[in-house]
């Protein structure tokens, strides 16, 4: 093999191997962009849940509201029944 066989080689190696480095480089940058705009997606969306949660912890004692609202529609059932008779 001739010395200029042999750098040609190297070249072409070290060619290759930069070109992959630059793709692998702008693949992990692609990610990052990425995971930084959902990132932001995802503390938009906590915001979102924690308006929620504040504008729904002002229902106190709605496990009561609703206990007495079953009670009303058993009442009526049962009254409806008296009534037709069934």
């Amino acid at each position: 093999m001739t010395p200029v066989a042999a750098s040609t080689g190297w070249t072409i190696g070290l060619i290759l191997g930069i070109v992959a480095v630059i793709v692998v480089a702008a693949i992990v940058a692609a990610i990052v962009v990425l995971a930084l705009g959902i990132l932001h997606r995802a503390q938009t969306a906590v915001a979102g849940v924690e308006k929620l949660r504040a504008q729904t912890d002002a229902l106190d004692g709605i496990e009561r509201i609703n206990d007495s609202g079953v009670r009303i529609l058993r009442s009526a059932r049962s009254l409806r029944k008296v009534a037709v008779g069934k």
